[in-house]
């Protein structure tokens, strides 16, 4: 699947479990070049998008933060919140889930100029089963690990319970 297919199949999937996505110019820098979070928003300028896949992490810090906050969340306050170093993990478990459901590369993901040079050792990690950020998406209601999934009859991570923390 060509890269533009694969954005569009991300883009609706973030559209139907209620992830807004808006299309339009961005004049000021963003944290990953045309993407911006604004509340609760992810927007997108076309035009200076450079890695596509970075939509479905930046929507992973959507969807790992409480329903009450994550409609006011925008892009500098993401660094700013007080368990952002564990939302930073549940958000990369959960854009990993998020290419298992979609049936697409962890590749377009975690390209290797992302997360600090390092996207394609994660996604090789999470290929064989070496998951992080799994234990606090099973804290938050989100996906199971493999014992609890077993206990409760479920299907285990990589699949999720839901896409979006209550």
């Amino acid at each position: 699947m060509v890269k533009q297919e694969v954005f569009k199949k991300a883009v609706e999937f973030l559209i139907n479990i209620g992830i807004s996505v808006r299309f339009e110019t961005l004049n000021s820098p963003c944290f990953l070049p045309g993407l911006f979070i604004d509340n609760g928003t992810i927007i997108v300028d076309i035009e200076k998008l450079k890695y596509p896949g970075d939509i479905l992490h930046e929507a992973g810090h959507l969807a790992v933060v409480p329903a009450a906050d994550r409609v006011h969340t925008c892009e500098p306050d993401i660094a700013l919140r007080k368990d952002r170093e564990a939302e930073e993990m549940m958000a990369i478990a959960w854009s990993y889930a998020a290419c298992v459901q979609l049936d697409i590369d962890p590749g377009f993901v975690f390209h290797d100029e992302g997360y600090k040079n390092g996207g394609s050792s994660i996604a090789e990690n999470f290929k064989t089963g070496h998951y992080f950020g799994v234990p606090m998406l099973q804290w938050v209601g989100m996906a199971l690990e493999n014992k609890q999934a077993e206990a409760q009859g479920k299907p285990a991570y990589p699949q999720m319970l839901q896409w979006l923390r209550d």
